[in-house]
């Protein structure tokens, strides 16, 4: 038996994309996967940024299972910019990035079994920016600052740690170029690089991990591109 064989994992968002990865890689483990995703499919269906449905949700793993072992916040904040942006559509971002993480933890805050771990999805996006993209960065800055917090109140009980992905191509398209050149590593990322290291993050050999932020970006953020390098030019 692995090391997640039987332990319960609970990740939002997980029905696509890099959550749908995650919940795949758990599987192989051996582990009994809970996803909530609003979008329909056989797992818990609901919008994450309603007080009620993460209640139901929780009262579901729980009835089911007894207690959770990981918390993987996954789900996606919707992005629109300043322009364009009215005052619901960014509270709901919050409600999905920040909001959901923290309630769902605090929900699972007495049910959490002995080693028991959260990972927050955040974004490269919580250091930098493109414009007309605030409601997705606040929300992926809050969760990055909510880790920390929520590591040193979970401490001697649950470690927390948070992810900052960069370019994560989720449709299996292959980039070539430029596009892969702007990247210290030479290609863009795949979604079954988040899920390594959240299975590792979780583990055992993770155990003295705990309130860190990890950007998985392929160096992207470290590098400091001028006009002519790597085959990128500035047009006016």
């Amino acid at each position: 038996m692995g090391e997640f064989e039987g332990k319960v994992a609970v990740i939002t968002g997980g029905a696509h994309g890099i959550g749908k990865c995650i919940a795949d890689q758990w599987k192989k483990e051996g582990a009994k996967v809970c996803v909530i995703d609003i979008v329909k499919g056989e797992h818990f269906v609901g919008d994450i940024s309603k007080k009620e449905v993460l209640e139901a949700f929780v009262s579901f793993v729980i009835e089911k299972y007894g207690h959770v072992d990981y918390l993987v916040n996954n789900a996606l904040p919707l992005m629109k910019g300043i322009e364009n942006c009215s005052y619901e559509e960014f509270q709901y971002a919050l409600s999905v990035g920040v909001t959901a993480p923290f309630y769902l933890s605090k929900l699972f805050w007495n049910h959490f079994a002995d080693k028991g771990a959260i990972v927050n999805i955040s974004s490269s996006r919580d250091r930098m920016s493109q414009p007309q993209t605030e409601s997705y960065t606040a929300a992926k800055g809050g969760i990055a600052a909510l880790t920390h917090a929520l590591a040193m109140s979970f401490s001697g009980k649950v470690r927390v740690n948070s992810i900052s992905p960069g370019w994560i191509e989720t449709s299996g398209k292959v980039f070539e170029g430029a596009d892969c050149l702007q990247q210290p590593v030479g290609r863009v990322g795949t979604p079954e690089d988040i899920a390594n290291m959240v299975l590792y993050l979780c583990s055992e050999k993770a155990g003295f991990i705990n309130g860190e932020n990890i950007c998985i970006d392929g160096g992207m953020t470290k590098q400091m591109i001028y006009h002519g390098d790597f085959g990128w030019s500035l047009h006016n």
